[in-house]
C-alpha cells in the first residue's frame, strides 16, 4: 500500500497552513515533526478526506481519495486532536455506536471491541461515561475508536497528549506491532513519541516539508552542533540564556552537566555529542525549547 500526499496547498484568508506539500507514506510507522501551528493538523484533515486541498490531492494506490470514497474509509482510521461524543455514552457505547459508522458485523463488533479494551488498558471502565474519565483514559477510547476497524492507514494527531509516561509507552509497542504492512502516520511536537518507533519522519515548518527520511539521514545537519559540558551550577541560569540549552542535570556537588547546540563550541572543555531527533527539533524551532 502506498499513500501519496501531491502538492497539496491549503489556504485559511491570507496564510497558507499547507503549502506545496508531496510526501509519499509506504507501510510503517511515520512521524510528522512539527511545532504547534505548523500545519500539522491541517495536512492531517486533508489526508483524512474531511478537508479539500484548495491544490493538489491525495491519493491511495494511484487513485484520488475522493474517487475512492468509502472504500478509502473503510480502509482508513483517524485519530483526531479533539474527538466528540455524547456526554452519556459509556466506552462500550461509544466504541459500539463509532463500529456502526464505520460498517462493522455485530459479532465483528464484539470482538474487536473486547480486544481493544483489553490491549488499552479499558476493560475496568467500558461501563463508566466517558464524561467522567480522565484526560488520558478519554485519549484511549479515542485511540480505541480509530483502531475499530483494523485499518490499513492510521493516522493520529497528537495521540499521546494527556498519556502518562508508562501509557506512551504501551501505546508506542502497540503502534510498532499493528504498523506491520500498515501505513502509520503519527503526527506530534513530542519528539520521543516517534523517535523510537518511526522508521522515516517529515518534519513540517510553516506549512511545508522542511526534512524527510531516517533519524539518522535527518540529524546530519546538526552534526557537529551538538555540545555537552559540565558547568558551575550556580551559573546555569547564566548559561541557559546565553545558549540554546537542550538537557542539563544537576548532579552531586556545585557541577551540573549541559547539553547544547551551537555552530562552535562555546563553553571550554566541551566535547561534541552524538546529535538525536530532539536536537534536530530544536535546532530547527528554537521557541519550543524556550
Amino acid at each position: 500500500m502506498e499513500l501519496q500526499i501531491s502538492h497539496v496547498t491549503k489556504e485559511f484568508r491570507d496564510k497558507k497552513a499547507v503549502d506545496d506539500v508531496s510526501l509519499t507514506l509506504t507501510p510503517g510507522v511515520w512521524g510528522l515533526l512539527g511545532a504547534n501551528g505548523s500545519g500539522k493538523t491541517t495536512l492531517m484533515r486533508i489526508i483524512a478526506g474531511i478537508m479539500e486541498p484548495a491544490r493538489g490531492e491525495v491519493l491511495c494506490d494511484g487513485i484520488p481519495i475522493r474517487t475512492l470514497g468509502e472504500r478509502y474509509r473503510d480502509v482508513f482510521g483517524y485519530l483526531p486532536q479533539e474527538f466528540g461524543f455524547y456526554p452519556e455514552f459509556t466506552v462500550k457505547d461509544y466504541l459500539e455506536y463509532m463500529a456502526a459508522l464505520k460498517g462493522l458485523r455485530r459479532q465483528e463488533t464484539r470482538t474487536r471491541i473486547d480486544i481493544l479494551l483489553e490491549q488499552l488498558t479499558l476493560l475496568e471502565v467500558k461501563k463508566k461515561r466517558i464524561a467522567r474519565l480522565s484526560g488520558g483514559m478519554k485519549r484511549r477510547v479515542g485511540i480505541a475508536q480509530a483502531l475499530l476497524n483494523d485499518p490499513q492507514v492510521l493516522i493520529l494527531d497528537e495521540p499521546t497528549s494527556g498519556l502518562d509516561p508508562g501509557e506512551r509507552v504501551r501505546f508506542r509497542n502497540l503502534l510498532s506491532e499493528f504498523a506491520r504492512g500498515r501505513i502509520v502516520l503519527i503526527s506530534t511536537h513530542i519528539v520521543p513519541d516517534v523517535e523510537y518507533i518511526a522508521a522515516r519522519n517529515a518534519v513540517m515548518k510553516d506549512g511545508r516539508i522542511v526534512a524527510q527520511g531516517t533519524t539518522q539521514e535527518l540529524v546530519k545537519p546538526v552534526a557537529g552542533k551538538v555540545w555537552s559540558c559540565s558547568v558551575p551550577a550556580q551559573k546555569l541560569a547564566e548559561y541557559e540564556r546565553s545558549l540554546r540549552v537542550v538537557n542539563l542535570k544537576c548532579g552531586e556537588g556545585d557541577r551540573a552537566e549541559i547539553r547544547y547546540l551551537a555552530e562552535a563550541e562555546a563553553v571550554a572543555g566541551s566535547v561534541p555529542a552524538e546529535p538525536r531527533l530532539e536536537d534536530l527539533y530544536l535546532w530547527l524551532f528554537p521557541e519550543a525549547g524556550r
